[in-house]
């Protein structure tokens, strides 16, 4: 069990670094592909496509078993114990598929994340001047608030009489 679990994450980094080698070049994808196919079927100058860089699952999944297949064939040959069990060949193709997946979206994370820094610093300064403007036009009102009540007390008071003065001027106090 610690064998396989020790194989499964290697070969997790392993799927890692065959999608990050494939995405940087792809010779190896190329030269098969001059090898197998005519001159106007071959692949283009500016295609990445490798054997598990752009492609689907299921010929991912072809590439990778016959990659392993042919390993286990040659260990096989070099050291005659019986080393490769089914479970081992199991966990190795699952963890480079998996591998080759989380390598997909790491790559994939890190481009969404590089195009949206630029639009994010922005947004960022523009939010920032929104927010000083907003602060800036508080204090003001609230400059504005508090001045305009003795104003208007100030100028009340003096033209009002009292009650006392209202009543003598009516007759009804001596």
């Amino acid at each position: 069990m610690t064998l396989e679990l020790i194989i499964f994450i290697a070969s997790i980094l392993f799927g890692a670094l065959i999608y990050w080698r494939e995405s940087q070049k792809n010779g190896v994808y190329r030269f098969f592909n001059k090898l197998m196919n005519s001159k106007e079927l071959q692949m283009k100058v500016s295609d990445k496509k490798g054997f598990v860089y752009q492609q689907p699952f299921f010929l991912r999944l072809i590439f990778i078993t016959a990659l392993f297949l042919i390993g286990i064939v040659i260990v096989r040959f070099l050291i005659p114990i019986d080393l490769a069990t089914i479970s081992l060949f199991a966990s190795m193709i699952f963890g480079t598929i998996l591998g080759t997946y989380l390598a997909g979206f790491i790559f994939k994370s890190s481009e969404v994340i590089e195009e949206q820094s630029e639009s994010l610093e922005d947004k960022l300064q523009e939010v920032i001047e929104k927010g000083k403007d907003f602060i800036e036009e508080i204090k003001t009102k609230e400059a504005e608030v508090v001045e305009e009540p003795k104003e208007v007390k100030s100028e009340a008071k003096p033209e009002e009489k009292s009650a006392r003065e209202r009543l003598k001027d009516k007759g009804f106090l001596k």
